[in-house]
């Protein structure tokens, strides 16, 4: 996904401990930690507020707020650099989040329970957001940027592991405990968010003993008021960048379809047949969006990143961004023929999944090399990623809204013609830094 969670610390810092465990104890299970609890923010509730009888438009406009987080990130980032160590901050909003999904589990049993979950859902987004600056930060930091390299693969998938937890095998066993079991909706999402508040306490107490401390940035303000001037130094530079407002224009419209779809594909799989949906369950959703369709979203970035490294990101970045946004027909097709078979439906949307990975590498890598480059790598990546955010945030709180108004197969042709703006910005695109320059940021790829 994931995929804007990622605002890497400085490339510059060298490795802060003398004696560390090896990578392979600590990068995996830090990057699950960071991927399921934005996925569970993003994805799973909208899922799990469908199961509880609220509409679409409630939906989608309740939990896309919930990428606020992602996109204002970089207003505190200088704190994670300036206090205590980052592997303090990553221990400290994983035992946090244990906590607050831990209440989201309770909460659901009360009568009136959107507000208080709703409520604890938003500090678990704070929590993940502030859990994504520092962890970066200790990858960063804590490894030389030939390890960097090394094990940027095992972080994405890492990364995208959280994500089939989240959203593939969770959301099946919901569907398993209410099929299955018979248990009401709220008991099922109860029992599955207390296991995500478990998962997150126990990778706290793992963190404990293998994770690095992460090493002070050298760039790092010195304190408050050096933050301040640092931050309006790199926001102003920032702005300053040759062709800004094109290139931001690029970032924010490169996936706008794909954001359309993001909340109400899964709530389009839900609905009954006969307003229009595919009538699917639970159990059959998480495999379809949460295992095959991550599986295809992993293989698709993976040969996205081979591709465009053989033929380089200014050749390459029209042909991924029709990658991305071409197969968005997929669900044109679904809404159309509304077939009932379900390996048919798990194919065609893995393919739209598979289109998304290699599509986004584009994306990433565009804010990494024209964006990022500069004195303020780390402040200027995360200010695109907050634009990236924004564009998430938005397209998802207008989708609910608009699907309840023309139905799912308007809806979809919408989202058909919300998806030429993207490749008609990637056509216009400007490359404003050479190739040598922006290969020196040493950033990680995006999730």
């Amino acid at each position: 996904m994931t995929d804007f969670s990622a605002a890497p610390a400085s490339a510059e810092a060298t490795p802060s401990n003398a004696k560390r465990r090896h990578p392979m104890l600590w990068v995996p299970s830090l990057y699950v930690a960071m991927g399921t609890p934005m996925i569970t923010v993003s994805v799973v509730a909208a899922i799990m507020y469908k199961n509880l009888g609220l509409s679409n438009t409630d939906i989608t406009l309740y939990t896309s707020s919930m990428y606020l987080p992602w996109v204002i990130k970089p207003l505190w980032s200088p704190v994670v650099e300036m206090f205590r160590t980052k592997r303090f901050f990553v221990l400290c909003m994983e035992f946090l989040m244990m906590v607050t999904l831990g209440c989201v589990a309770l909460s659901l049993s009360l009568p009136n329970y959107l507000g208080p979950t709703l409520a604890f859902f938003w500090i678990t987004g704070f929590a993940s957001a502030t859990q994504d600056i520092a962890a970066d930060g200790v990858y960063i930091s804590s490894m030389s940027e030939t390890e960097q390299a090394q094990y940027v693969g095992v972080q994405g998938i890492a990364w995208n592991i959280g994500r089939i937890i989240a959203s593939g095998l969770l959301v099946t066993f919901t569907g398993w405990l209410h099929n299955g079991l018979g248990f009401d909706w709220a008991k099922s999402w109860m029992v599955v968010m207390g296991l995500l508040a478990a998962l997150m306490g126990l990778s706290g107490v793992w963190h404990i003993n293998v994770l690095p401390t992460g090493g002070k940035a050298q760039d790092a303000p010195s304190g408050v008021g050096d933050g301040v001037k640092t931050f309006g130094d790199a926001f102003a530079s920032f702005f300053k960048k040759k062709h800004i407002v094109m290139m931001l224009l690029v970032v924010f419209f490169y996936r706008f379809g794909e954001g359309l779809i993001e909340k109400v594909g899964p709530l389009f799989m839900l609905d009954k047949r006969e307003v229009g949906g595919l009538g699917l369950d639970n159990q059959a959703l998480g495999n379809i969006n949460g295992t095959f369709g991550t599986i295809g979203f992993i293989v698709g970035a993976l040969l996205g990143g081979l591709f465009c490294a053989r033929l380089g990101l200014k050749r390459s970045f029209v042909l991924l961004a029709l990658a991305l946004n071409v197969p968005h027909l997929t669900y044109f097709y679904l809404s159309h023929a509304r077939p009932e078979d379900l390996w048919l439906i798990t194919a065609v949307v893995t393919i739209e999944k598979f289109g998304y990975g290699f599509g986004s590498v584009g994306h990433m890598l565009y804010m990494m090399q024209q964006l990022a480059p500069g004195p303020y790598k780390t402040a200027h990546y995360a200010f695109a990623t907050g634009i990236m955010g924004l564009s998430m945030m938005f397209t998802g709180m207008i989708s609910g809204p608009i699907q309840e108004a023309v139905g799912h197969t308007h809806f979809f042709t919408i989202v058909l013609f919300a998806s030429i703006p993207p490749v008609l910005f990637a056509f216009l695109a400007p490359f404003g830094v050479a190739t040598e320059e922006a290969k020196g940021g040493g950033l990680p790829a995006g999730h």
